[in-house]
């Protein structure tokens, strides 16, 4: 039992490989072993069949964009999430899986549906700064994909970006949020649309807002 005296985590990468899955995992991953986690790293949905496996977790990570996922694989996941266990992650791969799946986009509380002018210079605004997942962070520019979303109006959103309408004129000074923290049953979630490419992360906010979150959605 002496594995159990650490926190566990499990990654699950996949789905369409332009948002870098496994390359973002290498990045987050240690990080977690480096906070006293026990990492699980998994390239199969066929993870969220092991119902008992994961209820006995701390922390999901999914890195997953698009896709399909299985009836029960989407049931073992959201089962164990209203249970209490936490999920964190970012950009596609949390906030654009499994398009035809409803009820596992009212888990992560959004939906992308756009990114107006593709890869854009654009800043992310510190909302909520007194939240310990943000606390301490400045204002940040970005050049990545800025994500139009939708979104659930009972999410704790952490951070904003505000469109110009540049690329799309009819949201021009539309206020959108970038990051933010909700629950699922007993479940704490955090997601951030940050992240397109590993590359992003080399933004230390953008990688630093990622890191809190998981440790904050960690059971």
């Amino acid at each position: 039992m002496s594995k159990n005296t650490k926190k566990q985590a499990i990654f699950v990468w996949g789905g369409w490989d332009g948002h870098e899955p496994k390359q973002c995992v290498d990045i987050f991953a240690p990080y977690l072993e480096s906070q006293g986690y026990h990492v699980e790293i998994h390239d199969t949905l066929d993870v969220y069949l092991d119902v008992d496996k994961l209820l006995g977790l701390d922390l999901i990570v999914p890195v997953w964009t698009m896709g399909t996922i299985k009836n029960e694989q989407e049931a073992g996941l959201l089962k164990a999430i209203e249970s209490g266990v936490g999920i964190a992650g970012w950009h596609g791969g949390m906030g654009d899986s499994f398009r035809n799946n409803v009820q596992y986009q009212f888990m992560v509380g959004g939906q992308w549906v756009a990114h107006p002018g593709g890869v854009i210079d654009y800043e992310v605004h510190i909302t909520k700064p007194d939240d310990p997942i943000v606390a301490g962070l400045n204002d940040f520019k970005m050049h990545s994909e800025q994500y139009y979303m939708h979104t659930d109006p009972s999410n704790e959103v952490l951070a904003t970006t505000t469109f110009t309408g540049e690329h799309a004129y009819w949201i021009e000074g539309v206020v959108m949020p970038v990051a933010w923290k909700r629950m699922y049953g007993q479940g704490r979630v955090f997601y951030a649309s940050v992240g397109h490419v590993a590359k992003d992360f080399d933004v230390p906010e953008a990688r630093e807002i990622v890191q809190r979150g998981m440790l904050w959605a960690s059971k």
